[in-house]
């Protein structure tokens, strides 16, 4: 094993970048998590069961890092120097508030099942639109700096779908 000290990236034994193969991540977890489960160091002592605990726990967090597209982009600007800076960063395009601002106008108006299911599958594509420019910025054109603003876009949307998600719960 690597160093508990080791980035994400490394414990899991991957490229450092925003494309993922998601399947290949969970099976990656399993066979880490099986590697180092504690009932494997039982012969070992305490000693080597707090250490395989520490690792079970570092292989847990770096999973969760990883395996969320946010999570994992801002990350991934922060192991390249420029962290997101989300509570202290708030400055994105006009265009882009203006569409926050019509979303949250179409989810306080809309009573209506059938069009929140809309704007619901509007914001999962500009989910989708965001997460490839992340992967377009990170991959291939290794620009976090350009990166941290769809960074900061992604959280607004995910927060977002989440509202637009329980007011659909409450139609169902």
């Amino acid at each position: 094993m690597k160093s508990l000290q080791a980035n994400d990236f490394d414990v899991f034994e991957l490229p450092q970048q925003f494309a993922l193969d998601r399947a290949a991540l969970d099976e990656r977890w399993k066979a880490l998590q099986r590697e180092v489960h504690p009932d494997r160091f039982a012969s070992e002592g305490a000693a080597a069961q707090r250490v395989a605990m520490q690792w079970s726990v570092r292989i847990n967090e770096a999973y969760q890092r990883l395996k969320d597209p946010l999570k994992r982009a801002a990350y991934l600007c922060e192991l390249q120097g420029v962290p997101v800076q989300a509570e202290s960063n708030t400055a994105m395009p006009s265009a882009f508030l203006m569409q926050q601002m019509q979303w949250r106008e179409a989810l306080e108006d809309t009573q209506d099942a059938a069009a929140l299911e809309a704007l619901a599958d509007e914001v999962s594509a500009e989910r989708q639109r965001v997460q490839q420019s992340l992967g377009q910025l990170l991959d291939v054109r290794r620009d976090p700096q350009a990166a941290v603003g769809q960074v900061r876009a992604l959280m607004f949307i995910e927060r977002f779908a989440a509202e637009v998600d329980a007011q659909l719960e409450k139609h169902f």
